[in-house]
């Protein structure tokens, strides 16, 4: 048998440690751009979020009328959508003066109470 001597270079502490100090993580272009790219992540995601949600514009019952000058009407016991439309606007099809008077007055249903007010859109107003 023939003996084989392997020899290796011998390594001390002091080159491992000059080797870890003297190198410098250094990024990439590539690197950089995924680093950006997560660092803008969240910002990305936020402004998604307020487009779908519609962020600030938001629609309200409780924000009344539009602006403008209507007539009223004060609702007597019996009276109905239907028997107001056609006296407001009797030319008209009541079933349109009927959703526009629900529609600005932003009435939940077709119940109305004896006393309540409610709003004539303009373009009925003029007919009585």
């Amino acid at each position: 048998m023939t003996a084989i001597s392997i020899t290796t270079p011998a390594l001390s502490r002091r080159s491992f440690s000059r080797a870890a100090n003297g190198t410098r993580l250094r990024l990439t272009v590539r690197g950089r751009r995924v680093l950006a790219a997560i660092a803008a992540l969240p910002a990305v995601i936020a402004i998604a979020v307020a487009m779908v949600s519609g962020g600030s514009a938001l629609a309200s019952r409780d924000a009344g009328a539009p602006a403008g000058s209507f007539e009223t009407v004060t609702v007597f016991h019996g009276d109905s959508l239907w028997t107001i439309a056609e006296e407001v606007a009797p030319q008209a099809d009541p079933r349109d003066v009927v959703d526009a008077i629900v529609r600005l007055n932003a009435l939940e249903g077709v119940t109305l109470q004896a006393g309540q007010t409610l709003a004539i859109p303009a373009e009925y107003a003029t007919e009585r």
